[in-house]
């Protein structure tokens, strides 16, 4: 499988960085092909303006040149992962912003669908599971990665991991177990 691995954090030294190498290696251990976007230092630019809103009466869609670029790459693999931090229950602003632009009407809904098979939304999250059970933030971010985007998107497989407390839990024990975790999401891809 060709996986395309879209990490989102503005330090390369972050925990973020180090769970996506280690998810990477489990791909490749595994036999599997990726490509890591790094969208910070790809210079990716989130914000959506005029040329990347969707034309609706066109029958074919023309995006700008940035876009026409990222989806190109998005056809050339079968499977996606994003590896990022939790920001406010949700995916930071560049990733936000990537999907905006790039998962536009005619390429990923719409008259066409996405064409992946596959989707890993691998977050980590600074608070305890607690703090998610209570108000259900938990079932909300799997709805949303799950049902709002990848099944409206035509992605039949989707499947969101959060590593927690990944800001407090800094004894040696937690990040052995987010790096294994990592490192199995990578070795098992195509089985979840």
């Amino acid at each position: 499988m060709n996986v395309l691995t879209v990490v989102s954090h503005p330090r390369t030294n972050s925990l973020t960085f180090a769970v996506a190498d280690r998810f990477v290696q489990g791909l490749h251990d595994a036999g599997h092909e990726t490509e890591v976007l790094d969208l910070h230092r790809s210079g990716f630019n989130p914000v959506l303006w005029e040329a990347d809103e969707p034309d609706w009466s066109a029958s074919e869609q023309q995006y700008s040149p940035e876009v026409e670029k990222e989806i190109e790459r998005m056809k050339k693999h079968d499977a996606l992962a994003f590896i990022f931090p939790l920001w406010w229950w949700s995916m930071p602003a560049m990733l936000k912003g990537y999907i905006d632009r790039v998962w536009n009407y005619g390429f990923a809904y719409g008259p066409n669908k996405l064409h992946h098979q596959h989707v890993l939304w691998l977050s980590l999250a600074g608070a305890p599971i607690e703090r998610f059970t209570k108000r259900q933030y938990d079932n909300m971010i799997n709805h949303y990665f799950n049902v709002g985007l990848a099944d409206y998107c035509g992605i039949p497989n989707s499947k969101v991991e959060l590593l927690y407390e990944t800001v407090v839990g800094t004894e040696p024990g937690h990040i052995d177990r987010w790096m294994t975790r990592a490192y199995n999401l990578g070795l098992n891809y195509a089985k979840h």
